[in-house]
């Protein structure tokens, strides 16, 4: 009997193993990439966890620059928690959003569910906030929360790396031995801060290649890992090829070594998934 017994717990548990497993491996993915997460985050300086406390239909008539299809609200929220935003946030802050309507033409039931909001400011001290963008509210799960704190973290963080605005300049140097040289490429920021890109060529090595933020090139860059704030920075911002105006002044052999060293980063770098429309997007 009790051998009988300890048969059925061991079929119970593994019952049980396997549908863990496969729940892990069904679990729903967020469509939001981390590009989009970063998106709404960089551009939004007040980012907070709210429960929808009312949904307010607002008559056609008084939003006519509504989107078509879509259903305007005035919102009123309970703050959960302040994810990013200097001065705090009131418990009840107020905000105007549209939301699409479905195959049925129905408004979407908001009241009393969770979301993260993205805000460019706070209008006044009763609360009343302006979204970041038109989709700058995202249902909230555990997931979300987590995902939108570290990359927050990695924004305000002290050597966050800036937003890139062009590649300034681009050169090739071949070393003393064929096949070898170097590549740097100095790219532009909105803060005049200094990023650049080293690729080195080493005769029968493979080629590598390092980004510095600092003006003085650090030898112990590395290539940015992916889903970080430093890759977003350059997958989803640099041009898919090297400007030829960066290349002025070099030779051509020079000027196409470069061009082939920069292919190798954007390769790379690889591609910038997004989900969210594109006229949402910063420039």
């Amino acid at each position: 009997m009790q051998k009988l017994t300890l048969i059925i717990i061991a079929i119970l548990w593994a019952l049980t193993a396997d549908f863990t497993a496969f729940s892990q491996r069904n679990a729903p993915v967020d469509p939001l990439q981390y590009a989009d997460l970063a998106d709404l985050s960089d551009g939004a300086p007040i980012i907070a966890h709210i429960t929808v406390k009312e949904a307010i239909k607002v008559d056609p008539e008084r939003a006519p620059n509504a989107p078509p299809g879509t259903q305007r609200y005035y919102i009123v929220a309970t703050t959960n928690a302040l994810i990013r935003g200097q001065g705090g946030l009131p418990e009840t802050i107020r905000y105007i959003i549209d939301l699409p309507l479905n195959e049925r033409g129905r408004a979407p039931k908001i009241k009393k569910k969770p979301f993260i909001i993205f805000a460019r400011n706070l209008l006044a001290r009763d609360g009343n906030i302006q979204l970041a963008a038109p989709d700058a509210q995202i249902s909230w799960t555990p997931a979300r929360d987590q995902r939108v704190r570290r990359l927050v973290r990695e924004i305000v963080a002290r050597d966050a790396p800036p937003a890139i605005a062009r590649i300034g300049s681009a050169f090739h140097v071949p070393g003393t031995i064929i096949g070898e040289g170097e590549t740097q490429l100095f790219l532009e920021t909105d803060t005049s801060a200094p990023v650049s890109i080293t690729i080195l060529s080493r005769e029968n090595q493979k080629k590598i290649w390092a980004v510095s933020l600092s003006e003085i090139v650090d030898e112990a860059a590395r290539a940015p890992v992916r889903n970080s704030l430093l890759w977003y920075r350059l997958a989803c911002f640099l041009p898919q090829t090297l400007p030829e105006q960066s290349l002025t002044g070099d030779s051509a052999a020079n000027a196409n070594q470069a061009r082939r060293d920069y292919d190798l980063v954007i390769r790379d770098l690889g591609n910038c998934p997004r989900s969210r429309p594109a006229a949402y997007r910063p420039k």
